[in-house]
């Protein structure tokens, strides 16, 4: 591998890392009870699972 390629699998890497981050914060925007699961394949995320709860009747 060149420096370039290199350089260009860096800014790949960077570049879906924060992808990733801003779909999980997307996911976690407006969440107030649940769960936000990650499926990582071969170090990327590749799915998130949002699981929302809400209750129907005030909690006393």
């Amino acid at each position: 591998m060149t420096a370039s390629s290199l350089t260009n699998a860096a800014a790949t890497g960077d570049h879906a890392l924060e992808t990733s981050l801003a779909s999980v914060r997307e996911a976690l925007s407006g969440l107030k009870f649940g769960s936000v699961s990650l499926t990582v394949h071969e170090g990327r995320v590749v799915q998130i699972d949002v699981t929302e709860k809400r209750r129907l009747v005030p909690v006393r």
